[in-house]
């Protein structure tokens, strides 16, 4: 059909329902998210297990827990570019690949082989975000713009499933299998890239953008169920075509700073508390850190909780006023739980409430922060922009403890000491963070809520096309 465009096919492809293809496309980029977190935390107990049998340094314990994160900016932004130049399916597939066999590999380091489990906890972590940064983006791609903001923000539900499952496994495994048969469980990825491999499609956006439209349209007819006649084959070659140059996020200046600052913003917070507040209840309540953090069972539930809460918010009120008021709120929270920090109700230290309603704020925010990401730079620089994201958040999560420990006054950047002078500056400087998380949306953010994906990097613009959905699709 001549005089075709990408927007005719995508329409098309946009009616459709949640089939079944698209569920297991689902679940498999769920399955990706919960096992490769879970290869990326369950170091931090095969580490605090071998740390007696290897009789590790502090400097040696750092280097090894700090590996891991410098390998996930790296991956970010790498795998970023290459998934936005080569295809989403290719890079989670490799990405899983690369955390699981680094995983693995772990279980045969010799004794006190504290730099080869260094250089594997760094490949982790480039394995994690290699696969989680184009599967955020394949997710937000393949789900229908009426479905998408209620469907994607549930999807990142998932990443807390695979922090909940590190400690579950490690608590139940560590002693009967040993850390080296617990690090061997982490090849499950490999698996997870076979079925990725074996029934993912690749997604149509992307194909359209890059102006594979044989590909593109084949794949909405296998979507649909129908022949491939009934679907329009695109002649109008798109004006912007997907590449791998990270330079190319800064021809939007306003969406950059601004995924800086909402992604920076939260990591910063967030690893701030869960640094932080264990420390300051136990030197409340006078007891040991492990005592102290039972409490933060109830503080990792409530983050869990704000994510399912956003997940039924978002859709009413749409993804920048959320962001605004999850933003400011959790300052409000952070702020409180440093002023009233010394006041106990009936023997429980308010400081725990205040925490729960600041993770509530910063672990909910990023259900929805994180597929808004993807969904206001538009396809054609999604991937680079999740990227970008996660670059910002692994800064966070160093920047989070630097910053406790120069506001402590100790050198220790893996666990500050708590002093009682420290802890007002401290909670005020998180809250400074989640303060700039809720401006930035108030101040540059957009609304994507309800609207379609550009192909190129102009952003969501407009409402989705009027097309008679597709029936009869199981």
């Amino acid at each position: 059909m001549p005089g075709q465009t990408s927007e005719d096919l995508l329409a098309l492809f946009d009616a459709a329902p949640l089939n079944r293809r698209y569920w297991i496309a689902f679940i498999l980029m769920s399955a990706v998210f919960v096992f490769d977190f879970f290869d990326f935390l369950v170091v931090g107990y095969l580490l605090a297990a071998d740390r007696g049998e290897w009789h590790l340094t502090y400097g040696e314990g750092a280097i090894i827990l700090y590996a891991g994160g410098i390998g996930a900016i790296l991956g970010a932004l790498v795998f970023g570019a290459f998934s936005d130049a080569w295809g989403r399916k290719q890079q989670i597939i490799i990405g899983s690949l690369l955390c699981a066999v680094a995983s693995g590999l772990i279980a045969i380091v010799p004794e006190r082989g504290w730099w080869e489990f260094a250089i594997l906890r760094f490949f982790v972590g480039v394995g994690l975000t290699a696969a989680v940064t184009p599967s955020l983006t394949m997710v937000v791609e393949l789900t229908p713009t009426r479905h998408r903001t209620i469907a994607t923000s549930f999807y990142v539900v998932w990443a807390s499933a695979g922090g909940f499952l590190a400690p579950v496994i490690a608590t139940a495994l560590l002693g009967p299998l040993g850390w080296r048969g617990v690090a061997v469980i982490g090849v499950i990825p490999a698996v997870v890239a076979l079925l990725v491999w074996l029934f993912t499609p690749e997604s149509v956006r992307w194909l359209a953008a890059k102006g594979r439209f044989a590909e593109a349209r084949t794949e909405v007819a296998r979507h649909l169920q129908i022949p491939l006649q009934e679907v329009p084959l695109p002649t109008i070659a798109p004006a912007t075509v997907p590449r791998g140059n990270l330079l190319d996020l800064l021809t939007q200046p306003r969406m950059f700073w601004e995924t800086i600052l909402i992604w920076g913003g939260s990591s910063t917070a967030g690893y701030g508390v869960y640094l932080w507040g264990p420390t300051i209840v136990a030197l409340l309540l006078k007891v040991s850190v492990p005592e102290a953090a039972k409490y933060f069972i109830f503080v990792s539930a409530a983050g869990v909780g704000g994510k399912i809460i956003v997940t039924l918010i978002a859709p009413l009120i749409g993804r920048r006023a959320l962001g605004v008021l999850w933003g400011f709120a959790g300052a409000v929270a952070l702020a409180a739980a440093g002023y009233y920090h010394a006041v106990l109700l009936n023997g429980l230290p308010l400081l725990i409430i205040l925490l729960m309603c600041s993770t509530f704020c910063i672990e909910g925010g990023f259900s929805n922060l994180a597929p808004y990401t993807v969904e206001s730079y538009g396809v054609s620089l999604g991937a680079r922009a999740s990227g970008l994201g996660q670059t910002a958040n692994g800064v966070g999560k160093i920047l989070g403890p630097l910053s406790l420990a120069l506001i402590a006054g100790t050198g220790n950047l893996v666990s500050p000491a708590a002093t009682e002078s420290a802890v007002l500056p401290a909670f005020l400087f998180l809250a400074f963070c989640m303060f700039l998380v809720g401006l930035s949306f108030l101040v540059l953010g957009v609304e994507t809520h309800g609207k379609v994906m550009a192909l190129g990097s102009e952003g969501p613009t407009r409402e989705p096309r009027s097309t008679t959905a597709v029936t009869g699709v199981h």
